[in-house]
């Protein structure tokens, strides 16, 4: 009989979460698992054109289009985009939503990240983690007797010291997934993102051609992660499969929260496609 297990990732702003766990996601929906996608912010200031409840509200709408490709639930809340802080009144708004939901799995930003979004709300979830079981503490929802494992989204920083992940995992079986979920932030993927890196000439005008050039790119990004963590995948894989893998996703243990040991991993990635360790 299927355990259902519960995946809760809580990002600075829509689109995060499918960034680095969209495969997850998929391979979690996928196995009859429960997913909740929470944008701590409301990305009203992630565009070069417009801005604030106007872009609130585009965004809101390819979040909710972006869960939908996989049947999860999508919050984003109503924080400013760009001016998080880590207040007590927002730090309780995550013990209740960790609490209510019950998750066995939280993803989050790691504490060290280019973003200020970023960095608060990763700061938010980890002054949550031990207040969770604490009953004292926001008594109108009832404590956790445990803590769920809390657990970390891939990043390339390295100070004060760089991501290493406990589990490697091959999302190809559900990229193209993966892929339309990014496809539907098309004020992201499309436009800001591009306009502030500089490449947005590069985009095509046409949606097949866009997406096509979207699923290339990141790709290439993700084929960038799989090269930094190659010995790991052959170790689990084997030299064929392990050497040629090139759609990964990858998650680090907190130090808050259960533990991400080795059989902390075998039941929270219960899929072929997790190289773990």
């Amino acid at each position: 009989m299927l355990q259902q297990l519960r995946l809760l990732v809580v990002g600075a702003h829509p689109d995060d979460a499918e960034y680095k766990a969209g495969g997850l996601a998929a391979l979690y929906r996928r196995a009859g698992h429960e997913v909740v996608f929470v944008s701590v912010t409301n990305g009203g200031a992630g565009h070069h054109e417009v801005s604030g409840p106007e872009l609130t509200r585009r965004r809101r709408a390819e979040a909710e289009a972006s869960g939908a490709v996989v049947g999860l639930r999508y919050e984003v809340w109503e924080h400013p985009d760009g001016r998080l802080e880590p207040s007590l009144v927002r730090r309780e708004q995550v013990i209740r939503l960790i609490r209510s939901y019950r998750p066995d799995l939280v993803l989050t930003h790691r504490p060290n990240d280019y973003h200020p979004d970023h960095r608060v709300t990763s700061q938010l979830v980890q002054d949550a983690a031990y207040l969770l079981t604490v009953p004292a503490i926001c008594p109108d929802v009832p404590h956790l007797r445990r803590d769920p494992v809390i657990a970390y989204l891939s990043d390339d920083f390295t100070r004060p010291y760089p991501f290493d992940p406990g589990v490697v995992l091959d999302v190809s079986p559900v990229w193209d997934a993966k892929i339309e979920m990014l496809h539907r932030h098309v004020s992201q993927f499309y436009e800001w993102l591009p306009y502030n890196g500089g490449y947005l000439a590069e985009v095509p005008t046409s949606p097949h051609d866009r997406r096509d050039w979207l699923a290339a790119r990141i790709e290439a990004l993700s084929a960038r992660l799989a090269d930094r963590f190659r010995d790991r995948l052959v170790a689990a894989f084997g030299p064929e499969r392990g050497g040629n893998v090139q759609r990964v996703e990858a998650f680090e243990g907190c130090e808050y929260g259960a533990p991400l040991d080795r059989a902390a991993a075998a039941r929270l990635f219960p899929f072929p496609e997790a190289a773990v360790g």
